[in-house]
């Protein structure tokens, strides 16, 4: 859990919130994303408003593959321009 205090700023006719970068890490939200604004008893709930960003392993995707997944050379035809096989 992420405990933080921030001021509510005024940007031209505006008001603001900033939030610190490790919020927004420990949520997976980055600069531009959208995100969706809830007032629920008295509070105020940000969340992000579509499928969030996240950063896999190798391994946490490899874990996902089917078992019986086999590795296989994929042929992708004759050359196209001056590429060296």
């Amino acid at each position: 859990m992420v405990n933080v205090k921030t001021r509510i700023q005024r940007w031209g006719n505006s008001q603001g919130l900033r939030f610190p970068r490790e919020v927004l890490r420990k949520i997976c939200i980055e600069i531009g994303d959208e995100v969706e604004l809830i007032v629920r008893q008295g509070a105020i709930v940000v969340k992000p408003s579509r499928q969030v960003r996240r950063k896999y392993s190798l391994a946490q995707l490899t874990a996902r593959m089917p078992r019986v997944y086999k590795v296989a050379e994929e042929d992708w035809g004759g050359r196209a321009g001056k590429e060296i096989w």
